[in-house]
Order: structure tokens, then C-alpha cells, then sequence
């Protein structure tokens, strides 16, 4: 499944903020449109394409827990989002697959954290290291209002993880379903 996440003058979900953690910022923008596929866009200020695909650090056990508890994109109650983008180093993808699974498992407890926050913070990770895109991963968050101190600790968690000492670029882009 592609998609595209188009940041300009308007859209389904109003910027509320938008922060650069590492790396450069990306053009500020007052909306975003999550789109189904590539389509090429006019008057945007950037457009970001990934692709829905096999999850690649998860174990079948893993992968049974997240189907059994996280909860669909789209809820009503779920006003808040978050599109972070996120480019790991060279030294990240030198690295062999066992050795980035044992960073983002063994060591960083990615999967474990994320759970602990299923299903008030619903998540969809799109791949586009593959597709030339600036960005390797956009991580896509959907939660309700009362869960943004939830959404901030997860987020929180996560950085202070080995795994995010190889993020060279991260943007934070909040949002608010118009």
C-alpha cells in the first residue's frame, strides 16, 4: 500500500507544531493530507511517499501481540496525530540484520515500549529508504486528546533508546484532524 503525506497551505489534519529533534526542519506548513498512493501534487510545499509493508524487526510473537491489540487508524475519538520522519545513519544499515534486530529489540526494547502504549496510541510505520525519499521510515500516530501525555512518554522513551543514537534526521510534526 503507498502513500503520500502532503504538507502545505490546508489539509485533513492542521499543524499544530512542527519540530526538528535532529537533522533539518522540513518547510513549515499549516496542513497535512494523508493520500492512498504517488499522486503528483501541485502547490505543496513537500510531499513525503512511503509504502506499507512486511514488518521487518518483529518475531511471529511479537507480530500476534500488536494484531491483537492495536487498534485501526480512523477512530472518531482519535483527533491528534503525529507524522515523524525519520532517517537513520549509514552506520545503522552497515550493520548486519541480526545486529539491528538485537539494537532494536535486545537493546532498545522498541517493540515492548510501543506495546505499553497500544491501543490508546494506534501507529503505522511506512517504509521509503527503498523509494529515494529523504527519509527512511514515516511513523504515522493517531490518538485521542487525553492520551497526548501517553503519546509524549512513548515518544520520550523511545529517544532515549541505542536504537535512536542512530537517527540522524527526526522531525515531529504534530497535528489536529480538521
Amino acid at each position: 500500500m503507498q502513500f503520500s503525506f502532503v504538507g502545505g497551505k490546508q489539509g485533513n489534519w492542521r499543524v499544530t507544531e512542527m519540530l526538528a529533534f535532529r537533522g533539518p526542519d522540513l518547510s513549515p506548513v499549516d496542513g497535512v493530507d494523508v493520500v492512498d498512493g504517488f499522486a503528483p501534487v501541485h502547490d505543496a510545499a513537500w510531499q513525503l511517499r512511503g509504502v506499507v509493508s512486511n514488518l521487518r524487526y518483529a518475531e511471529k510473537d511479537e507480530v500476534e501481540q500488536l494484531k491483537a491489540i492495536q487498534p485501526a487508524l480512523g477512530r472518531p475519538e482519535a483527533r491528534c496525530a503525529a507524522l515523524i520522519p525519520i532517517k537513520k545513519s549509514d552506520a545503522w544499515w552497515a550493520l548486519a540484520q541480526d545486529e539491528r534486530r538485537a539494537i532494536f529489540e535486545r537493546d532498545s526494547l522498541h517493540t515492548k515500549i510501543g506495546l505499553e502504549y497500544l491501543p490508546a496510541v494506534a501507529r503505522k510505520l511506512h517504509h521509503c529508504r527503498d523509494l529515494g525519499e529523504p527519509f527512511d521510515f514515516l511513523t504515522w500516530f493517531e490518538f485521542a486528546p487525553e492520551h497526548g501525555s501517553a503519546f509524549d512518554e512513548l515518544l520520550a522513551r523511545l529517544r532515549d533508546s541505542l536504537e535512536w543514537s542512530y537517527v540522524e534526521r527526526e522531525v515531529e510534526i504534530r497535528l489536529l484532524r480538521t
